[in-house]
């Protein structure tokens, strides 16, 4: 018994298993995660090494060099790039897609390991981090609180706001920027100091030898063990002051006779401000495997309870990227539901009876609550991917229901009892039906053979399209027709539909007339495929299409080695202006913190970032794009100081850090003035090029040195040395962290130095006594004379080559246009000899991603043909129904240009779709055509009475996927800009070929068949 007789036969168990799958269904849904997007693998890895007082040639040469000549023979390995800066050295690793991170951050750390030996002392142990998109925060607050001060406010936070959150379960830590680090300082009297013949070399030592806790070993005490310890930790400031301090004479001092001890906090001059009020702003960043919505609604539930507990506190969200997840799923289900609405509303308009279009819509809600069970298994969440990928096969999902419940009314007008006619109307498009099925599935087979964003983002949707289809096919074949053999009467489908019986008897017309006058329609189908060559330059491409996320990032740069004051100045000009802006919902400035763009760790007083945070969608008429026009033409004529616009659209929950700059051109070479100069001629090119926005260089102006030159015959003479003369040095300027002291569970540092008096000048550099191991104090100037001096900020390599890097962002314009015209101006340009340009950024990502999708077109195209070849047992016949590909393309380019849409990687894959959707309709064309002429139908009477009885299905089936598709292809709702181009292709190439199928494939077929009896009878000839 096959599978249709079977559920007709046993309705129960049908029943009963439809059941199951939903309960399963439901469950499924319940603990499903949610979140933006797929868990995205990024196969990047950085290695950070610090070395403190070198400049950044010397970096290169001493610990970048050696650290890239070991790790070039890593495995897997496809790109390495490094920056050199002043006392640190960054190299950032990239791998292929599928490597194990886990194992190559394992062998890394161990080729790390063979050079330990060669780096010179002072240079810090490598720190080895994998790049991952958690590593940005998922949320961030600011905190005030009225009549508080700034260092009480930051005791409350650290002590009952951070501990609260970071104990929530999915929270790995939380950061605090606008907080002031406690210290203790131990400030000493430089006059004292030089009097007593000490330095503070011997300040340092004396606090560092006595603050201390040392294992002596073991003692007997009869039959007891005891293990014997040295307890010298400090327990009061107090004792600070009791520690000796031995001159170079001998002579010991207290160190209450030399110096004072006080609590302060440390000069890291941060700032942190939103909407223009004084802040400290809170950063939650969650583990790695968490669920970003979960955490968040866990975060928020907790800052409620504490606003509870604390109402003179106010906690604002500045950013909370659960909202935006929030919405944009809910964007993407609303748009499912209107598209299944609008699918059932067409079968009811053709049907015109309730009982067949609901046993027919019966399918979707199947097909979409049985994906989730297999979603759930698969370890995917649900995300704008994966809902997307549902959103799109809702109007395909009845296509084989339709088929196979008008074969069964065939089968019930000819008399056969409603049994019969369900069993044998669905055995005979049974094959028909697994075939377009197929067809749909196997053209995303190949994406398996992708890599990079393309791979990690799309293959959810392929699985999950995959997985609502097959369910969509068993459903036509067990449920529909059990329920057809129940449910509905004789009359269903025979009802009287005036405009589609209208609709038939013309098609039949221009059928006849069609096969009358076939030179005609093919030279009509050859010039609207001719079309699509015209059409695609006109299209233009761009690798993702901007998202509007309401937020706009502003990183304002000051010249190097400016001022605290300076910088703080300008970001509140910067920030004034923003907060003018109507869109603008919270502006949230600051300087200082931690910037991953500086170096790892390292904070910089001559940057401040601001970031604008927009209204929502809908109650703003602009977009964040447009909004960050203005902006851009707001600070333009703010003199001294550089200031880039990001808005962010580059991709949905990937900072720009993460993705890079959209337009990367890279000059390589050894000589760095050389370098500079072609990569400012590059900027020059580049900014010229109308569309280009934020042009820079990477190679930027060395921050002003004073350099300390020391005559060492000199310095030798009172006993001194380069050593001794640098900590001096630094002491008198910055001062020294000599230890720790143990404050209740928390350690903070003792910095030595001397008294505060406000900025130091280079006379007061020039001054600066220095006191000889012997007791001897000279002044600075005495030993050393002193140099101004200007180098690079950073040197940047790539695959162990120099290189300097000119990067940019693009609006008003498509990417392809810009990159073309870019490239078009650089072609005359003369290099040296030795120097070559790459180009990165969009343009390498696009050019591996469409290299990619090419392929998997090709293998699509392939698989299709093997397919059909096997359900009709022909060579032949499947290229009867391929000649609706090319059509189909033409249709897909018409509507991208029509949209306004370039050619990105979502409409690719709308094209990689449409050639496995748009054979549907041919294969139960052919098949039918097939079968009559088994029954000894002539040809033409075949393929009329063909196409007369599966226009209705047909229609039908094309009608409720590009009705599915239209809510997607409206963008309703945020980040619904990744489904437009997708859902516009697959849209306007179904529509296109589904008109020209009904005529071109009966064409195709009549004239292929005259071919075969013209070469059968030479053949006989012969």
């Amino acid at each position: 018994m096959n599978i249709a007789g079977l559920s007709i036969r046993r309705p129960v168990t049908t029943v009963m298993v439809v059941l199951i799958v939903l309960i399963l269904g439901f469950v499924s849904l319940t603990r499903l995660n949610v979140d933006l997007l797929p868990s995205i693998n990024l196969p990047v890895m950085v290695v950070s090494v610090q070395y403190s007082g070198a400049g950044p040639e010397e970096v290169e040469s001493i610990v970048t060099r050696n650290i890239e000549s070991v790790l070039a023979t890593v495995s897997n390995l496809e790109s390495m790039r490094s920056t050199s800066s002043e006392g640190s050295s960054l190299v950032i690793l990239e791998f292929a897609q599928d490597t194990d991170m886990d194992v190559a951050a394992l062998e890394v750390r161990e080729k790390l390991d063979m050079i330990r030996g060669m780096l010179p002392d002072g240079v810090s142990d490598p720190i080895v981090l994998k790049l991952d998109p958690n590593m940005l925060p998922i949320m961030s607050f600011a905190v005030s609180q009225e009549g508080k001060t700034d260092e009480e406010l930051q005791v409350w936070v650290e002590d009952v706001l951070k501990p609260r959150i970071e104990r929530i379960e999915g929270v790995a830590s939380v950061s605090i920027l606008g907080a002031k680090q406690t210290e203790v300082k131990v400030i000493v009297d430089p006059e004292k100091l030089i009097s007593y013949g000490l330095s503070m070399d011997r300040v340092v030592s004396a606090l560092r030898a006595e603050n201390l806790n040392m294992p002596g070993g073991v003692a007997q005490d009869g039959q007891y063990d005891l293990l014997v310890r040295v307890s010298g930790q400090f327990k009061s400031l107090d004792e600070l002051l009791d520690v000796p301090v031995v001159s170079s004479t001998g002579t010991t001092y207290l160190l209450r006779d030399l110096a004072r001890v006080e609590k302060g906090v440390r000069d890291d001059r941060q700032y942190s401000r939103v909407n223009q009020h004084d802040s400290l702003s809170i950063s939650v960043y969650k583990e790695s495997t968490a669920n970003t919505v979960r955490v968040a609604e866990k975060v928020n539930r907790e800052i409620e309870s504490i606003k509870k507990s604390y109402p003179d506190i106010s906690v604002m969200t500045i950013v909370d990227q659960s909202k935006f997840i929030k919405s944009s799923i809910s964007a993407v289900t609303s748009n499912a539901y209107i598209g299944a609405i609008l699918a059932i509303a067409i079968l009811f308009i053709f049907l015109k009876n309730i009982t067949p279009t609901m046993v027919i819509a019966v399918s979707i809600p199947f097909s979409v609550i049985s994906t989730f069970v297999l979603l759930y298994f698969s370890g995917i969440t649900l995300n704008i991917i994966s809902l997307g990928g549902l959103a799109l096969g809702v109007g395909m999902m009845v296509d084989n229901s339709i088929v196979a419940l008008e074969n069964i009314y065939r089968m019930r007008e000819e008399g056969l009892s409603p049994i019969d006619a369900a069993e044998k109307g669905t055995n005979e498009i049974s094959m028909a039906i697994v075939a377009s099925t197929l067809t749909t599935v196997c053209v995303f087979l190949p994406i398996v053979f992708t890599r990079g964003m393309t791979a990690e983002i799309f293959r959810e949707l392929s699985i999950t399209v995959t997985f609502s289809l097959l369910a969509s096919l068993v459903v036509a074949l067990t449920l529909v027709p059990m329920l057809a053999s129940k449910l509905v009467t004789r009359q269903g489908f025979s009802k009287k539909n005036v405009t589609v019986e209208r609709v038939t008897e013309k098609y039949r017309r221009m059928l006849e007339w069609a096969l009358e006058h076939r030179k005609t329609v093919v030279l009509i189908t050859a010039v609207v495929f001719g079309m699509s060559i015209v059409l695609l330059p006109l299209v233009g491409v761009e690798y993702f299409p901007a998202v509007d996320q309401g937020q706009i990032e502003i990183e304002v740069r000051l010249p190097r080695g400016s001022s605290f004051g300076e910088t703080l100045e300008a970001v509140q000009r910067v920030e004034k202006m923003v907060s003018e802006i109507p869109e603008v919902e919270m502006v949230w400035a600051s300087i200082g913190g931690q910037q991953l763009s500086v170096g790892m760790g390292v904070s910089a007083r001559d940057q401040g970032s601001i970031t604008a945070v927009l209204k929502p969608v809908g109650q703003r008429d602009r977009t964040t794009q447009q909004v960050g026009e203005e902006i851009r033409q707001k600070v333009k004529d703010i003199a001294g100081c550089q200031i880039q616009v990001n808005t962010g659209g580059g991709f949905a929950g990937l900072g720009s850090g993460m993705m890079g700059p959209p337009i990367s051109i890279s000059i390589k070479g050894q000589d760095l003035d050389v370098l500079r100069k072609i990569s400012d001629d590059i900027v020059r090119v580049v900014s010229s090029v109308p569309g280009t926005r934020e042009v820079r260089s990477s190679f930027e102006e060395g921050r002003p040195e004073l350099r300390i030159i020391i005559d060492r015959q000199r310095a030798s003479q009172y006993g001194l040395n380069v050593a001794l003369v640098s900590s001096a040095v630094q002491s008198h300027l910055q001062g020294v962290v000599a230890t720790r002291y143990k404050e209740e569970s928390t350690e903070i540092d003792v910095r030595v130095q001397l008294p505060d008096d406000g900025v130091f000048k280079v006379q007061d550099v020039e001054n600066v006594m220095v006191t000889s191991p012997l007791g001897i104090s000279v002044p600075l100037k005495s030993v050393a004379r002193f140099e101004y001096a200007q180098g690079p900020v950073r040197i940047e390599r790539h695959d162990q080559s120099r290189m300097v890097t000119v990067s940019g962002d693009y609006e008003g314009r498509n990417f392809g246009e810009v990159i073309e015209d870019i490239q078009e101006r650089l072609d005359d340009y003369p290099l040296p000899e030795g120097y070559f340009i790459e180009y990165g950024g969009e343009q390498e990502q696009l050019s591996e991603a469409f290299g990619d999708l090419r392929l998997v077109l090709v293998l699509g195209v392939t698989l299709v043909y093997m397919i059909m070849a096997s359900q009709f047992e022909s060579l032949v016949h499947p290229f009867t129904v391929m000649f609706t590909v090319p059509l189909a393309f033409t249709g897909g380019l018409l509507g991208l240009l029509i949209a306004g849409k370039p050619l990105s990687v979502p409409a690719f894959l709308g094209f990689i779709m449409l050639v496995g959707i748009v054979v549907n309709n041919g294969i139960v064309l052919v098949n039918y055509i097939n079968r009559l002429r088994e029954g000894n139908a002539d040809l033409k009477r075949a393929i009329v009475q063909a196409g007369s009885t599966r226009l209705r299905p047909v229609l039908m089936t094309s009608l409720t996927t590009i009705l599915g598709l239209l809510p997607l292809a409206l963008g309703l709702g945020e980040s619904s800009e990744l489904q437009v181009p997708l859902a516009v292709t697959v849209m306007s190439g179904l529509t296109l070929s589904t008109f020209l199928t009904l005529v071109v494939v009966p064409v195709i077929y009549s004239l292929i068949d005259d071919f075969g009896r013209w070469f059968g009878r030479k053949l006989r000839a012969l």
